[in-house]
């Protein structure tokens, strides 16, 4: 990394050598002409709090958040976005005028995603989410903000499965492979895709090869680009969208916040696009 004069932006996590928010975030800088460094920092769990106070002591302008830290940051900060409060989750931090703000891009990223790869609009959809985890919340959550008419979870634990579908309000509500098969919108927030669909040692909590026609589908794995669950969603004709979209417009939001500039989504897409390439 090339320290310049400008601010200092970066990810805070652990594991962080793999990350391709610095990569993104430079590409995103050199598009839009401006003099700002983007780092790396590896801070394990318990550190999260002492990571704000220093975003504050050195003037980092802002910060991506990954695992282990996003619970763990959201109670350090001086004030949370709607999306983080709901969720008490945080993937971005925001030095602004002397606070800092956490917010949550991940759901926000997704819609934006879905609006410019297939011209998808979510007010009113019918959506099934495959997982209860911290993707698969942020989904539920941003869906519900957007209109969504019916947000249906799908997880392996009853309890987790009804906490996450609470986040969508009254729309939200916990089903099975039916409601799944009916749905507009199918989100898979679980790593299963990744893995062989036909494998007996990966079940899926849905047969990607009951869904079809006039279906959305979407895989938030992102390595590889087009998993073996999308593979077989789309076999079954199915229309599919790997999770490489999210990743790029919810730092495209980070950017965003931080520089108050449109992001240039299509320079940060081609940096996303070689980077997974080169690896």
């Amino acid at each position: 990394m090339t320290i310049r004069n400008g601010p200092v932006v970066g990810i805070i996590g652990s594991p962080v050598g793999h990350s391709l928010s610095p990569t993104l975030q430079a590409a995103a800088f050199s598009a839009l002409g401006l003099d700002w460094s983007s780092a790396a920092f590896e801070v394990p769990a318990g550190g999260g709090a002492a990571a704000v106070a220093a975003m504050r002591e050195l003037s980092i302008r802002g910060l991506s958040v990954t695992m282990p830290l996003k619970s763990e940051v959201a109670r350090s900060v001086d004030r949370l976005d709607a999306a983080a409060s709901n969720l008490d989750s945080v993937n971005c931090l925001s030095l602004e005028g002397g606070e800092v703000v956490g917010l949550s891009t991940d759901g926000a990223g997704l819609l934006a995603s879905l609006r410019r790869e297939v011209g998808f609009d979510p007010a009113g959809a019918t959506v099934s989410v495959l997982g209860a985890g911290g993707a698969a919340r942020a989904v539920v959550d941003a869906f519900a903000r957007a209109g969504a008419s019916r947000i249906v979870v799908l997880a392996r634990r009853s309890d987790a499965a009804a906490a996450c579908a609470a986040l969508a309000g009254e729309v939200g509500s916990v089903g099975g492979p039916d409601e799944a098969a009916a749905s507009e919108v199918v989100v898979n927030a679980t790593p299963i895709g990744m893995l062989d669909t036909s494998s007996s040692s990966s079940p899926s909590l849905l047969d990607p090869e009951t869904l079809g026609s006039g279906q959305l589908c979407v895989d938030l794995v992102y390595h590889p680009r087009q998993t073996a669950w999308l593979d077989a969603a789309t076999h079954a004709g199915a229309t599919t969208v790997g999770g490489l979209g999210m990743l790029v417009h919810q730092a495209a939001l980070q950017i965003e916040r931080w520089t108050g500039i449109e992001a240039p989504v299509e320079a940060m897409w081609s940096a996303a696009i070689e980077a997974m390439e080169a690896s």
